[in-house]
């Protein structure tokens, strides 16, 4: 890719996005170690500005992983050529708060990690790793049958999953057996303890959803932003 600008965004609402490259530990000055996950924070590129007037809402659309020219369709071809680029294979958008400034993001600039500070805390969000079919001990923690005393071969089955009043009917949110992961999930308030803006690394304490080589995407805490608001 060729060299972009870099932009920031609104201190507070900012967003990026990265790829989780593995775990590893650092030392803290009190001599504790600390396990962090280290997130690899490839170019993110404006793809599209969304204004209050044209849109209903400030937003800023983020292309990630930048197509080959031979794999991208035309449709994304002719929506990414305003950002100097065949395509993209993620994009996300970052909501921003009403009346944000747009001064400087721009399409085709390359949103900077700087807006992330040391010690800051955020939310990190990922498609969580898929486990497939599981039954209802693995998937929801069930205790399952007794193991003896004459119990037959039930020994991880769920039990009984109708009602007592309405014979055959089994109640809507009922936990069974079934799909396993792969979902969307926001882990909150992790803390930044390390940031290399020339290396692109970002270092977050503790563990975050996803497999190794996922796209995660990395916001300011909302629960911190909304404490500061009420102080």
């Amino acid at each position: 890719m060729e060299k972009r600008e870099s932009v920031k965004l609104e201190q507070g609402r900012a967003g990026i996005l990265g790829v989780k490259a593995g775990m590893s530990h650092i030392y803290a000055e009190d001599g504790s170690m600390l396990p962090v996950t280290v997130i690899d924070l490839r170019p993110n590129v404006i793809t599209q500005v969304k204004t209050k007037e044209k849109d209903g809402y400030e937003a800023v659309q983020i292309g990630f992983a930048e197509r080959t020219a031979k794999s991208a369709s035309k449709p994304e071809a002719g929506h990414a050529k305003k950002a100097n680029a065949p395509g993209f294979y993620h994009y996300e958008e970052f909501r921003l708060p009403a009346g944000a400034k747009l001064d400087g993001l721009e399409i085709g600039k390359v949103l900077s990690p700087e807006a992330f500070q040391v010690g800051e805390l955020v939310d990190v969000t990922a498609v969580s790793k898929g486990k497939g079919f599981q039954g209802v001990m693995k998937r929801h923690h069930f205790r399952g049958n007794y193991a003896s005393h004459g119990c037959s071969v039930n020994h991880r089955h769920p039990g009984a999953i109708g009602m007592n009043r309405q014979i055959g009917h089994v109640p809507k949110g009922r936990r069974m057996a079934g799909q396993m992961g792969n979902v969307r999930v926001t882990t909150q308030n992790l803390k930044v303890v390390g940031l290399d803006v020339e290396k692109q690394v970002l270092l977050i304490q503790g563990s975050v959803p996803g497999p190794r080589s996922g796209i995660v995407s990395v916001r300011a805490s909302i629960k911190s932003l909304a404490r500061k608001k009420k102080a």
